[in-house]
């Protein structure tokens, strides 16, 4: 695992949401505190981290660093699971699964803190299955561990705490005593409890997930074929292996590895479903601590397997005593073996989705390439328009690109005024400030340039008012997720004062080599 994360680990260039990372985690200490009081509490516990990793040196890789780690030690955490449920090449088996999986490698080169809370909730999982095995443990010493780490996971991200929900299910199919639910509640009421301040806070801040979508059949199909392997040349073998893990035989009493595996893996996403068809709350990277149950209901399927061939293999035979053991020895290090070899089959079936992964195409948005153009196009004093306002996420990302330059609409900076983007001027010092220039670029997103969308308030309403009236497009640069526009003011709109034409035009000698660069004439 920590070899497939740290693969590739540097794009060359971050997307919306790790940009947001970077920009506020490079802010001090006072000012995330001020920002989380607007905006983002649910992620304050991660940024605060990623302020002392990028202290040591701001830069992309570092930024991504703590999900591969994050990443890594889940991996660890499912084949001690399945180790400590089973035996140790279900383990081993387990853990290799949860490593080559797609979505586990995505979100390994993440600059979020979702591998994180994957690990976090692998771990907490562990240390219910100690608790619960563990009888000669006094019972405050055994429950103490969980409910720290548990605490720790949900404040990364609130979202974890469904992982109670499928606690609660392994306890009931366990039948465990009543000393054991006492010693859990105990630990989950103050794990709760030390979330509960951040649920309540973080409500008023409910319109940041106010562009979710109410999931349906098609997001679940998502998440089976993210959780399995979106290849369909694995995905079959893999959800029949987990069907016979399900199906493997467990303890009489006591935790069994289906009875730890399948909650974790079912009981998040159904009841984030459930609760989003009233109140749309459910995207699947918010439920990635759940897919641990899939690899391990896989390795145990892929154990029934083994045994029965073993079985079968064996069934008849007579054998001396003095060489049943070393022959016993051998058949079941031959067996891991096979299993690991079969692992790096579905690696290489799903190697060219892992190294499409390892670009930035594979983003929504590449705000470096952006970046890049404006530093190449736009020259120090040159006016700037970004429209909508969220878009100023690709100078904050990268301001030395942005250097010079004059934000039209910004009248406090982001980091003073304790938002992501910054605060802007109204709608009417907007026009008045508009009105004085003869050109303007404009960094927008797509669908912005589209007729059918309305701005949300007066200031973005001006900005596309006075754009669509009074300037005419002169060159435009598209790239994924973002457009870069050059207006200049049109001739019957033009001040008397203003120049006949603007003062910058593209450099069309550095942008022909560009098939993106399109030059206009108005």
């Amino acid at each position: 695992m920590l070899t497939l994360g740290l693969w590739g680990l540097d794009r060359g260039g971050m997307w919306r949401d790790e940009a947001v990372t970077f920009q506020v985690a490079r802010r001090s200490m006072a000012q995330i505190w001020h920002l989380l009081g607007s905006v983002d509490a649910v992620h304050g516990l991660y940024y605060l981290l990623m302020h002392l990793v990028l202290a040591v040196r701001p830069g992309e890789v570092l930024l991504r660093l703590p999900s591969v780690f994050g990443a890594a030690v889940a991996a660890g955490l499912v084949a001690a699971l399945g180790t400590r449920l089973c035996r140790p090449r279900v383990g081993l088996w387990a853990g290799l699964l949860y490593a080559i999986t797609p979505m586990v490698g995505h979100y390994a080169q993440e600059g979020r803190s979702y591998a994180l809370v994957a690990a976090g909730g692998a771990g907490a999982t562990l240390l219910l299955v100690r608790a619960v095995q563990g009888s000669s443990t006094p019972t405050g010493v055994r429950w103490w561990p969980y409910g720290v780490v548990l605490a720790a996971t949900c404040l990364l991200h609130e979202f974890a705490v469904l992982v109670l929900l499928a606690h609660a299910c392994t306890l009931a199919l366990a039948r465990v005593p009543w000393r054991v639910w006492r010693g859990w509640l105990c630990a989950a009421g103050a794990a709760v409890a030390v979330l509960l301040p951040l649920v309540l806070f973080s409500r008023g801040q409910a319109a940041q997930v106010a562009w979710l979508a109410v999931p349906d059949g098609s997001s679940v199909e998502g998440l089976v074929r993210q959780f399995a392997g979106p290849d369909q040349v694995v995905l079959g073998p893999y959800l029949v292996l987990m069907a016979l893990g399900v199906r493997a035989r467990g303890p009489q009493r006591g935790v069994s590895l289906a009875g730890v595996a399948l909650p974790l893996l079912v009981v998040p996403p159904m009841v984030l479903m459930g609760v989003s068809q009233f109140r749309p709350l459910y995207d699947d990277r918010y439920v990635l601590y759940a897919l641990a149950g899939a690899p391990l209901l896989a390795a145990a399927g892929a154990e029934r397997v083994a045994g029965a061939v073993g079985r079968l293999r064996a069934g008849g035979t007579r054998r001396d005593s003095r060489v049943r053991a070393p022959y016993a020895l051998s058949r079941r290090v031959g067996a891991a073996l096979l299993g690991v070899l079969a692992v790096c089959g579905v690696l290489v079936v799903q190697f060219p989705l892992l190294r499409a992964d390892r670009s930035a195409a594979n983003r929504p948005d590449d705000l470096a390439a952006m970046s890049a153009v404006v530093g190449r196009e736009v020259r120090p004093g040159d006016p700037v328009l970004f429209l909508p306002s969220l878009e100023r996420r690709s100078a904050l990302a990268y301001p030395a690109d942005f250097r010079g330059i004059r934000d039209v609409a910004l009248k406090v900076p982001a980091a003073a005024d304790g938002t992501l983007y910054g605060r802007e001027v109204g709608a009417g010092e907007l026009r008045r400030r508009l009105g004085r220039l003869a050109y303007v670029w404009v960094v927008s997103e797509p669908y912005v340039l589209r007729s059918s969308w309305t701005p949300w308030n007066s200031t973005e309403r001006a900005k596309l008012a006075v754009v669509n009236k009074g300037f005419v497009t002169r060159a435009e640069y598209v790239s994924r997720g973002v457009t870069l526009r050059l207006y200049v003011r049109r001739a019957e709109s033009r001040p008397a004062s203003a120049p006949t034409r603007p003062a910058v035009t593209p450099r069309s000698s550095r942008s022909s080599g560009n098939p993106h660069f399109r030059p206009r004439t108005p």
